[in-house]
């Protein structure tokens, strides 16, 4: 799945299919440059067990989620086939409020209650065969195919207040539904010239992905003050057309140089168009029919090609190592809309200056240093150096708004370019006999960096302004911080692990002559537990909270999420069955303040609420306990020079 921005499709991976999960916190150049971050690698399985097994995985929850996934493994001396097959069925409720009050205007306060039904149904299969040319080779072709039937409701409640006093109530649904219908085609070539670890790798990717998203959007008056007058309401059609085509090209070369050294070089080349047809009819006043509006009917055309090369070199000697890398990526980010509206009128409905046909290249080197020190053989000292990019994606770029509410509207910024940071981390590790301490310090500066400002529009609908959400480049973010986590395993029953995150940021620029510079404090802390009880049940907790924090325009309040699960073997240890509650105490909520020169806005936003999952695998010709031992012991993570 590498290379493709989509990762809807993890959400439809059994966890059986999945050998181990690599958290690279310095990433070295032989990754895609993308991010602000640290890198999650996740590595599928591949059961080299021969004969035929599998496993098979059902769940039910609370709200609606249900599913069910079959994974199996065919292993023969020459080839292994494999097969992964699951449906899902799920409801995802979510809601969202919002409390402005106005400067100016006919209403100085307005208040939306929204909610979300979100329904998913989905299926998926993956189909692979890896053939083993020699004993030092093998080929390996997969397709993947995917196809989605979703529908969204969003009924949002609008109250209008004069004084303190409810003036008009109005009820804004929109009824969207969802087609979607994807495919990919990969293959993979592993050339071994010996056992040290002398490889090449090629692979190659194509995915297609079409989404049709048609909605109908109707607005009804609940109450109304009869001293006031609204204007028509009209019905709203809308149908969004969406077809991406990806192809992904990779090759990698690994040479170990003698016992402690290592020289790695590849290519990596990611194209991707993605084309939105967006038609959006209005009702006539008069008629009372759906006519077509062709000032906000757009065709949208978006095309991200990045092209890298990197090369690498990691030595030990003695105590000390160092993995040095560097990595050249050009990135084309080209853009064309298709409307009947001219430049100078989306200029105008921005404030300021945009380019709706754009063809934008950026060529930047990205040097990597990781280095490593061992003081013992349970202690070490690491520093690590990378620069990044981050890009934006079609919708942060999209200038045409959504729909949803009349008044609080999202629009992307064609102006928006990549932003650029560069991270410094110097961490210590030590072992103990049954504590593990880790801890490190960092540093990071970005420019270009991405903020989104809230603006009021000028433009008022029924006596209410309109406020708009837009993405900018804002100018650097400059971010220092100190991270501490503990390992504890007291007993063979009991597993704890915690750490804390403080850090400072600091933000610097304006837009449209206003300075939306801003520098806060905040910090995140984790915890989590395994505990084995009685009957060998194992119960696991994770918890984590996010503290508040501030910028120019908004105060964002602490979240704080609960995450526990259960489990137990059965039938001989062939099977598992576990539940799991996601968001236990339903605190998962994003609030903030958000103040400016033409209004004061008090939100809360809960994307999805809590989750109760009962869930059942049962293996066959599988050894559980092997697969533990594996998971445990890690594997092959490509050397030993990552830090």
């Amino acid at each position: 799945m590498a290379g493709f921005g989509s990762t809807n499709v993890l959400g439809q991976l059994p966890a059986d299919a999945i050998d181990r999960v690599e958290v690279i916190t310095s990433p070295s150049a032989r990754y895609d440059a993308e991010g602000t971050a640290g890198i999650i690698n996740i590595i599928l399985r591949k059961d080299k067990t021969l004969g035929f097994n599998g496993s098979l995985t059902a769940n039910v929850g609370d709200p609606e989620n249900y599913g069910i996934s079959v994974n199996a493994n065919l292993r023969k001396d020459k080839f292994n086939l494999f097969n992964t097959t699951g449906f899902n069925y799920s409801n995802g409720p979510g809601n969202a409020f919002f409390d402005t009050r106005y400067f100016n205007g006919t209403f100085d306060r307005v208040i939306e209650n929204r909610d979300y039904d979100r329904l998913r149904r989905g299926f998926n299969t993956n189909l692979g065969l890896e053939y083993y040319i020699t004993d030092m080779s093998s080929i390996t072709a997969s397709a993947f195919y995917r196809l989605g039937n979703n529908s969204d409701v969003t009924k949002n409640i609008t109250d209008r207040f004069i004084d303190g006093d409810l003036a008009v109530q109005t009820l804004r649904q929109e009824l969207e539904s969802e087609d979607d219908n994807s495919y990919q085609f990969a293959l993979n070539y592993v050339n071994k010239f010996d056992e040290k670890g002398h490889k090449l790798t090629a692979d190659f990717q194509y995915e297609y992905d079409k989404e049709k998203q048609p909605s109908l959007i109707t607005e009804d008056i609940l109450f109304r003050d009869p001293s006031q007058e609204i204007g028509f309401l009209a019905d709203e059609e809308t149908n969004s057309i969406e077809k991406q085509n990806e192809f992904l090209i990779q090759v990698d070369y690994v040479r170990p140089i003698g016992e402690d050294s290592q020289f790695e070089a590849g290519y990596r080349g990611n194209f991707e168009n993605e084309v939105t047809d967006y038609t959006l009819r209005q009702q006539d006043p008069e008629s009372l029919q759906l006519l077509v509006n062709d000032t906000l009917t757009n065709i949208f055309d978006y095309t991200e090609n990045v092209n890298a090369v990197y090369t690498q070199y990691g030595t030990k000697f003695g105590d000390f190592s160092f993995l040095l890398g560097l990595r050249l990526e050009n990135t084309q980010l080209k853009g064309n809309i298709d409307s009947e509206l001219t430049d100078e009128e989306i200029r105008q409905s921005f404030g300021f200056p945009i380019n709706t046909d754009f063809d934008n290249n950026y060529l930047g080197l990205f040097p990597t240093v990781n280095l490593i020190y061992e003081i013992a053989e349970t202690e070490n000292i690491t520093l690590g150096y990378n620069r990044r990019i981050n890009r934006p994606r079609g919708w942060f770029i999209n200038p045409f708004p959504s729909r949803s509410s009349r008044t609080n509207v999202f629009q992307g910024n064609p102006n928006l370019a990549p932003a650029y940071s560069s991270a410094f981390d110097l961490g210590y590790l030590k072992r103990w006999k049954k504590v593990t301490l880790t801890s490190s310090i960092y540093y990071q500066y970005e420019t270009d960096a991405f903020e989104r400002v809230q603006q009021g529009t000028g433009e008022f609908i029924d006596g209410i302004e309109i406020i708009r959400t837009i993405p900018i480049n804002l100018g650097t973010n400059e971010r220092i911080g100190a991270e501490a986590g503990i390992l504890y395993n007291p007993a063979k029953w009991l597993r704890l692990n915690g750490s804390i995150n403080f850090f400072q940021f600091k933000k610097e620029g304006e837009f449209n002559g206003t300075d939306f510079g801003s520098k806060n404090e905040s910090f995140f802390t984790r915890f989590s537990s395994k505990v084995t009880l009685p009957a060998k049940i194992e119960w696991q907790t994770n918890a984590f909270y996010f503290g508040p924090s501030e910028n120019s325009q908004t105060k964002s309040d602490g979240i704080f999420s609960l995450d526990v699960a259960l489990s137990k073997d059965i039938f001989k240890d062939n099977a598992t069955l576990s539940l799991n509650a996601r968001d236990l105490l339903n605190t998962r909520k994003r609030s903030s303040v958000t103040t400016t020169d033409r209004f004061i806005q008090e939100s809360e936003f809960q994307w999805r609420q809590r989750q109760i999952t009962l869930s059942l695998t049962y293996r066959f010709n599988q050894k559980k306990n092997q697969q533990r031992r594996r998971e445990n012991n890690g594997g092959d993570d490509g050397g030993d020079f990552e830090g």
